[in-house]
Formats: C-alpha cells, structure tokens, sequence
C-alpha cells in the first residue's frame, strides 16, 4: 500500500493462512493487551480437522487482556459469512480493524471462554514509523514476516471491562501458503520498545532448512538494522513445561510474568539487557511438535467454540 499500511484484503491460497498482530503494554506496568485477527486461523482445531481445505472458512479475531485483577481472554471462530474485507478495513463478525489516516482502530465485541464474560471496546495504534520490509521465514517466500510498526503509542479504552490507559505497542502480520507446522517445530519471538526505537528477536526452528535466526534493530524513522545475534538465554519453564528461551547479550534473562500459559504457547514479559540497557519483552515461545498432538487439539474447543 502507498502508506505502507497492512493491506487487509491481500489473498490467502488453500491452506494458507494471514494474520495481524498488536500488543501493548501499559506505562505504569499494570496492564496488557494483545489482539490477533486470522484469516485461516493456524491454531484452530477445526481448520486442521478439515485438512486445511478453506482458510476463508476459519477466520477469528483472538483478544486477551491482562491486569492486576486478573484478565480476559476470547477466540470465537466463524465461516466466512462473517467476513468482510477491503485494503483499509478486515471485519470479523462484530470486531473490526481499519487502517485509518495512518493509524490502526480496533473495535473488539466478543465474549470471553469458557466462562462467558464480555469485552467490549475499542484502541488506537498510533505508528512512530511504517517499516514496508518483509522477512522469510522460510525459502521461496513460503512463510513471511513483516513488522508493520515495530514503534507504536496505543490509547485503550474498554467499556467491559471498564479500562482506560496508554502504553507503547507493536504491530505486525505474519502469511503462509500451508500449515505452520509442516514448516516449522517450534519458534521464540521477542520484542522491546527502546529509548530510541525498537528491538526485535526472532529463532526458528525450521523442518526443511537449517534454523533462522533473526536480530533486528528499528531507529524512530522506522529504518531497521541487521545485527549480530546475541546468545542463547535460556529462562524458567512455563507450567506446563513448555521450555523458554530468548537472545541476551550477556546470555541472561528473567522472566517477570506470565501472560499465557497452555500446552504448546507462552506469552511472557521477561528482562534483559540491550546495547547495555534494560529492557522488558514481550516474548512468546511456540512449540508446533505439541499443538499437532491430537490430544491438545482436542483440548482447544473447550477455550476456542466456533460460529457458522
């Protein structure tokens, strides 16, 4: 797109997939969020036990919100009735998101599982800078990466629950043309807001390749630059032994808390140092080799019903 916006109607092949990612984390450390629309959702049971056959027919739109009084957490998935889309707007039955003036609108009404509770309201993403480079995951461009706004301010509000704050944020897509894991057994990714820019790990462990290992450094223009990797910082399992690790220039890290915690994925905010600076993460560790184990997958109804 001309302003390097997220282009919400690019097409999705059989078996593919597309999504687009935001998290936020408030100023004074309180509270979180993170926000995930798919078009051929990756982690939905049913999009597996249908081979793959229709992305269109397996859209979601997954929001989990964090704070001290404990959190909310929502994946409805729905047909493709309940989809609407242009290069500006992706609707997904009752919550949308809209590439407006530059800036990114989300409005969420979806209810929470497997307690129903609702959450209701809407944020803005506000870029420092548009980053327009993709990265491949994988050869031939099979599996791609792009860290739209790796710098971001968010202004939340939400009227259920009733939450009100500001924060720094990040926004990014990730697209596939078949199943995560054919291609990949597991991942860790990370990403800080600096001083003055952004920080970006990314490890994967690939089927068909050797590993990828990427660092990356985001100036506030958005300009971003390859760095040397640092070494493997190996942190506490989650509770479900799912192991954790991330890149440390000392090869130190610590995690500070646990946002998610299930049998194959963990999203934790963990410390370390960066060019000689503290810096907190947002860090997830996904493990492909689990999430394809029939048992686990017979678990996910339970937290992800689907509609239509």
């Amino acid at each position: 797109m001309p302003d390097g916006g997220p282009d919400f109607d690019a097409a999705v092949p059989p078996r593919g997939y597309r999504w687009w990612y935001v998290d936020a984390l408030s100023d004074d450390g309180q509270f979180g969020l993170t926000v995930i629309a798919f078009i051929g959702s990756v982690f939905s049971p049913y999009y597996a036990w249908s081979g793959w056959a229709d992305p269109y027919a397996h859209c979601a739109v997954n929001v989990a919100l964090y704070g001290p009084r404990g959190g909310r957490w929502a994946m409805t998935e729905r047909g493709g009735g309940s989809l609407r889309r242009s290069r500006n707007a992706l609707i997904i039955g009752p919550s949308s998101l809209e590439w407006r003036n530059g800036e990114l609108v989300v409005r969420i009404n979806e209810v929470a599982a497997p307690i129903p509770r609702r959450i209701r309201g809407e944020f803005v993403i506000t870029p420092h800078a548009v980053n327009r480079e993709e990265f491949s995951l994988e050869a031939h461009d099979r599996h791609v990466w792009r860290p739209i706004a790796p710098m971001a301010r968010a202004s939340v509000r939400f009227d259920t629950p009733d939450i009100r704050w500001r924060g720094n944020a990040y926004f990014d897509t990730n697209a596939g043309d078949g199943p995560l894991q054919e291609a990949f057994s597991s991942w860790t990714w990370s990403r800080a807001a600096l001083s003055d820019g952004a920080a970006v790990y990314y490890d994967v462990e690939r089927r068909r390749e050797p590993p990828l290992s990427l660092a990356l450094r985001f100036d506030d223009a958005g300009a971003v630059k390859m760095l040397e990797t640092p070494p493997v910082a190996p942190m506490a399992m989650t509770k479900w032994r799912l192991a954790r690790r991330t890149r440390a220039e000392n090869g130190a890290a610590t995690v500070l808390r646990s946002f998610e915690d299930t049998p194959f994925y963990s999203r934790s905010l963990i410390s370390s140092r960066f060019e000689g600076e503290s810096v907190e993460w947002v860090h997830e560790s996904l493990s492909l080799d689990r999430f394809a184990n029939p048992i686990v997958r017979l678990m996910l109804p339970f937290r992800m019903p689907r509609r239509g």
